[in-house]
This record gives C-alpha cells, structure tokens and sequence, in this order.
C-alpha cells in the first residue's frame, strides 16, 4: 500500500528513448532513422541520421545562432568540442560542400612525394618563400611549411650586419639619446576605419603584408594608454632597430614582427606577466593603444614568440641590444656587477640540480647569470649549460664584455661564488676585480681598523674598516684587503685590485651588490621571472661529468663507518676511565674483560680500509648518460631567453623613466616606480592630427604626483618621438581638471 502511495505521489518520470537534451531550450530527437532538431517547441533542422553533412550544419546552426554552446552540442551529438570547432571553420571557409568532405587527405589534392624533399630544401635555401615553392611543386603553401618541418629544416642564419652606435649628445644625455630615430620604409594601411582593419586583415592573409600599420583615432579614457609613456624610451633602446636586423620578418602577418614585439614589451609594463594574462582583458581596448582594431591574443602571441624562438637567435639579439646599451649609459659601466639567478623547475623531467639561496635547499633548476651596471639596470643574460659555478662562467661573460665595452678597464664585482685566486689572475689581465675573501683567514686586531667616511651625493656613509695588502697563490697574487668590522665584532674581508680607490669607495661598491638581489627580487614578483615559458626540452650534451653517485654512496658508508668506529672507541675509553682498580689490577686483565668491544673496534678499522680502497677506486664523477636511464636533456633556452629579454627592456625603461622623475620627485628612490606604475597603468584620451598622436593623461592620485607626471610629459615632449612604425610624434599632457 505504502509503495502504491509513493507511486502516485513521486512519479518516475524519464525521457523517451531517442530524446536527448541539449540544454533548457534545445532537444534532440531521433526514432526510425530520422533526427529532428528542436529550439523552444520549433523544429531546427530534421535530417537522415546517415546524412552526416545535415548533421554537421545543425550543430553549426546551434552554436552560431547561440543557442548552444560548444560543449554542450559536441556531448549530445556524441562528438568532441574540436570536431564542432573544426566543422565550423568548414563551413566559414567553403559553405556546405565543406561539410560533405570525408575524412583524411583531400581527394584531388596534389600530395607532394617524400623524393622531392631535396628539391624543396635547395628552393628554399636559395631564398624562395613558401608561396613560391608551393607554386612551382604545385601544392599548397602549409604542405611545403610542413614538410619542411618534418624534415628536420632548420633556416640557415644570415649574416647580420654590424649595428651602428649612436653617441650622446652633449648637454642632457637623459634626453639627446632619446631622439635620434632611424629612418625606415613603414608601412601603409588600406582603411579607413581604426576599429574595422578587415582591408589589412585581408592582404596579410593574401601574403601581401607583413605587418599592420598603426592606424589610431580619437578616444576619450582609453583604459591603459598612459603606457605609451614609455615609448621615447623604448625607442631610444633600440630595441625594434635591432630586431629588424636580427629578424628580419615574420613572413606574410598582421600582427608582424614590430607588433608583436611592441605588445610583449606594453605587456611587461602594464604588468600582464605571461601571455594567458591577455584573456582578462578587453583585446579591443588593448589594441586602440597599439594603434590596431585588437590586440593579438593568447595562441597568437604564443605562436609569434615561438617563431621568433625557432630562428635561434636571442643570443644575437641580447647582443644587440647589449651594444646599443652601452652607447646609452656607457658612463655607468665603471663598475659591473654579475651574479646567478636560479630558476626552480618542478616539472617532470630529470634536470640538474643547483643550490638555491632562497630556500636553502638544492632542486632540479636552470641558473642564468646576469650582468648590471652601476646602477643596478641589467646589461644582458647569459643561461648557464648544466648550473655551472660562477667560477666557470665568468670567463665566458668576461669575453662579451670585452666586446661590448672596448679596450676600457672595468671592474668586475662578484660575490664568494667567483672565489678563485687562479680566476684572479686570469681576470686581471684584462679587468679589475672586487669581491669577497672566502676560506680562512686571520682576524685583524682591533686597533688596525679606523672610522672611514664617504660621501655619495646627498647622503655620508661611515665605515669602520682596516686596510692591507695580502698575499694568495703562495705569494705569486697581490691584492688589497679591505676588512669591515661590524658593531658585534664580525670581521667581513673584501679582495680588490683597485688601489686608487679610498677604502671607504671599496666597502660601498662591495656591498652595493644587493642592488642586484633587490633587481632579481623586483623582477621574480613584478615581471615574473621565474615562470616557465614552455615545457620543450631539447638534447643535452650526454658526456658532461657529473658526480659519481656509486662514490657518493661509498663516501657517506665511510662517514658512517668513521662515526661508528669513533663511537665504539668512546665506549672502550669510557670503560678504562671508570675501571675500578680492585675488580682489574693489569691492564691484561682489562683487556681481557672487553676483549669482545676490542674486536669490534678491529673490525669496524677493517671495515674502513675496505671502504676507503674502493672508494679510491671509483672515478668521483662520471658522464651523465652513464648515471640516467632517461636521455638526457634540457629545458629549450630560446623562448624563456626572449622573455627574460623582453623583462629586461621593460626594466630598463623603468629605470630611464625613474631618471627623469627623479629631479622631481622628493621620494623618488622610495616610491619612485610604484608611482611609474601608477601612471603606465592609467587611462588616458587620444587626439589624433595628420602629423601628432596626443595622449591625455588622467591625473594621479593626489596633486603633487600629478606636478611630477606633467613634469615628465614636457621632458619626453623634447624627444620629438615618432610611434614605432608610424610619421606619428608622440605628444604627452595632463588632463586639466575643472
């Protein structure tokens, strides 16, 4: 009875069979062999369940007229959400009889055969495009790119030109730098409209473009646009120049090679850290500061930048912009300053591991070692094969130096990372050094150190220090010791070479190195250092040497067998110390009584005999393929080598721009880039003349920030900078309030 109750107050209700539904609008239904598609009680589309063209144009009619969603179609229909993606595209390129194709190859589609892969590779390394060796194959354009892929082609490296260097001109060096702009060929646009580029989208698909022109038009608030702040000193980087001459093209693209360059540098100073940052972001609005109808997104920047990585030139690149660097600030390199940075890794791949600081532990990572001026700005990167020491590396940074810099003596500053005293020597042949004294050494007497004063612009440092000479390599290296004494009586010794310096210069040059540490803290939170670009790996050499791990084993055996042989040595004392004469008179007797602790005191010595033989027997380290079952790879440098380029670019602007803030601002050293930020980040209106881009800043937060910003505007007003890719000048101001 109870259940019949239930029965009619519950009833089990269940779809018919052969009806599915789509969402709270939609229905699927299907009965002998027939489908009808259902929207709101109206029929859709009815077709034959074999009819798979019908088929696929409802489920193209259901997404695009909103019905439904990707997801929710592709599960009733029982595909999967990239069959309906690609089904669309069908039917966006070639209509209905698109969706009829089968599956497979094109049939009618010439297929170019595996023997004329030769042919192909000649045609292109004569310099022909793709366009033009598919029409003399008679194939399309992506089979000729994709069998050259497959084929393992890599494009041979031109040989790039020496990059001219400007010079300062005399009288304000923040600004005279700033204005010389290299002529070039720009491009030209094909509409009218800034918010509709279709013309231009149309001829880069065509191949008949290489890159968009911008195209600006007056807005009022466009979101960001104080950004553009920061052009005169991008451009005075030249860090499109160089490209251009390092790159080239990106072949046939509206978002080309200058473009795409310029929005991965506004990125890094808007503070959009990675790519996949640009889907929190309106694309229209980003593009009106890029002077385009949308800025590029997600896989489009990912896809540039691993075009820009398959060249295998950031090294060039960095080059480059390292030369072009040192015409800039080239007073700022009397003293450089190089150090590690280690970038954990947390993947799944077997990598090196290397000590990081931070976190006081060693972990699977990738150490790149960086070069800054005396002011802390970065002058280049160089990624370090298999974590190698400081020891190893400098002197390969020492030789790009030498090529950056000329004949000019610089000092290198390091820290005990660097402490070689054959090092030493091979380095002052060309440079001076200052680091730290590693190892042993003998503690000064308090009365040899002294009150020593300097003075650095407005501020007066005091350090209490001790000054010698000191001898190293048995007498055969000289150098000076500058020793400081801190208020608890720790004594910290600094090795140079510079004897003209007074002491107190050398203190503050040694421990001004934290600039650095500071500089790869900023950039780890702020630029997102640290973060992993791609997870590519790439062959690595399988005959470096690694450490034995079979001697290591042996090592920590023998430090067990030492530690258990002192143990039972300590017991047998402690048993002669607390004898007691009337139980064992001789010394016969004693050893009688613990003859069994003696034995095993034998045997432990034994014991370590045989394991200091083998350990002497077994090479301390070995070729990396010997101790891996995986092969042995590493993680693929280019692409994280042009981030670490492009945050550095977006660094140095900073630190130009904090330059000419600084004359204005009382806080500059304290507050002096948040308030940068501040203003990259703001809104700002465009006025656009036949012959100015005019960005109208909103104002800051409070008066006096204002005052500095405006201060700003008229200094890079003087620039007389040209858009990147434009006849544009860039003309800065403040809104005025009412």
């Amino acid at each position: 009875m109870a259940t019949l109750q239930n029965q009619e107050l519950f009833p089990d209700f269940h779809n018919p069979d052969g009806l599915r539904v789509i969402n709270d609008r939609c229905l699927v239904r299907t009965q002998d062999g027939h489908r009808v598609v259902i929207v709101s009680g109206i029929i859709l589309a009815q077709y034959a369940v074999t009819d798979a063209m019908a088929e696929a144009h409802a489920m193209i009619s259901l997404v695009e007229q909103g019905w439904a969603d990707q997801n929710d179609v592709a599960r009733v229909f029982g595909y999967a959400a990239r069959t309906v993606r690609r089904q669309q595209r069908r039917f966006a390129e070639g209509g209905l009889a698109a969706l009829g194709r089968k599956g497979g190859y094109p049939t009618g589609r010439t297929r170019l055969p595996s023997c004329r892969i030769k042919k192909v590779q000649q045609l292109r390394a004569a310099g022909n495009s793709h366009r033009q060796i598919a029409r003399l194959m008679g194939v399309s354009a992506p089979a000729i790119r994709k069998l050259l892929r497959r084929s393992g082609w890599k494009e041979p490296a031109p040989i790039q030109p020496e990059l001219a260097l400007g010079c300062a001109v005399p009288g304000n060096p923040n600004l005279s730098a700033f204005s010389s702009q290299t002529k070039e060929v720009l491009p030209r646009s094909h509409d009218t409209d800034p918010s509709d580029r279709g013309a231009d989208r149309l001829l880069a698909r065509l191949g008949l473009l290489e890159d968009a022109a911008p195209l600006f038009g007056s807005a009022k608030a466009v979101p960001r646009a104080g950004v553009l702040l920061a052009l005169p000193v991008l451009v005075a980087s030249g860090v499109f120049e160089c490209a251009q001459k390092i790159y080239g093209s990106l072949g046939p693209a509206f978002y080309g090679l200058r473009t795409s360059l310029l929005t991965l540098l506004l990125l890094a100073l808007w503070r959009i850290k990675r790519p996949e940052g640009l889907k929190e972001h309106s694309p229209q609005d980003l593009g009106r500061v890029l002077g385009l109808d949308r800025a590029p997104e997600v896989k489009t920047l990912r896809r540039k930048l691993a075009r820009l990585a398959a060249v295998g030139r950031a090294a060039q690149f960095g080059q480059a912009l390292a030369q072009q660097r040192v015409a800039l600030r080239g007073e700022a390199l009397g003293f450089l300053y190089t150090d590690g940075h280690v970038r954990v890794y947390h993947g799944q791949h077997a990598l090196p591991k290397a000590h990081v600081a931070r976190m006081r532990i060693s972990l699977p990572a990738t150490s790149d070692y960086w070069v800054n001026d005396s002011a802390g700005d970065p002058l280049f990167v160089v990624t370090a094969q298999a974590n190698d020491g400081l020891v190893k590396m400098l002197p390969e940074i020492l030789v790009q130096v030498r090529a950056l810099v000329g004949q000019r003596r610089l000092t290198v500053v390091f820290d005990r990372g660097g402490y070689s005293p054959k090092l030493f020597q091979h380095i002052l042949a060309d440079f001076d050094l200052l680091t730290y004294r590693k190892g042993r050494y003998p503690r000064i007497p308090r009365k040899a150190f002294q009150s020593c004063r300097t003075r650095l612009g407005r501020r007066t440092i005091t350090y209490v220090l001790a000054d010698q000479e000191v001898r190293l390599l048995k007498g055969k290296l000289r150098l000076r010791q500058v020793t400081r004494l801190m208020e608890n009586g720790h004594q910290t010794p600094i090795l140079t070479s510079r004897r003209d310096l007074p002491a107190a210069q050398v203190a503050y040059r040694m421990f001004d190195r934290w600039r650095q540490e500071n500089f790869f803290k900023y950039l780890r939170e702020e630029y997102a250092l640290d973060a992993l670009v791609e997870y590519d790996t790439v062959p690595d050499d399988p005959t470096r040497e690694v450490p034995n791990p079979a001697w290591a084993a042996l090592d920590a055996r023998l430090r067990q067998a030492y530690a258990q042989w002192d143990r039972l040595q300590a017991e047998y004392g402690l048993e002669a110390l607390t004898n007691l004469e009337e139980q064992l008179r001789t010394m016969r007797g004693f050893k009688t009584a613990h003859g069994k602790l003696a034995q095993q005191i034998w045997n432990a010595w034994h014991r370590i005999e045989q394991l200091e033989k083998r350990r002497a027997g077994t090479p301390r380290r070995v070729p990396v393929q010997t101790v891996m079952e995986k092969p042995v790879v590493k993680l693929a440098p280019e692409r994280k080598h042009l981030t670490n380029l492009i945050k550095m670019l977006g660094y140095q602007a900073e630190s130009d721009l904090l330059r000419l803030v600084a004359p204005h601002y009382r806080r500059a050293a304290q507050e002096g880039r948040t308030l940068l930020q501040s203003a990259l980040a703001s809104a700002a209106d465009l006025q656009v003349t036949e012959t100015e881009l005019r960005v109208i800043l909103a104002p800051q937060s409070s008066p006096h920030r204002t005052r500095v910003i405006d201060a700003l505007c008229h200094q890079l007003n003087q620039t007389k900078t040209l858009f990147p890719g434009s006849r544009l000048r860039l003309n800065y101001a403040i809104r005025q309030v009412s």
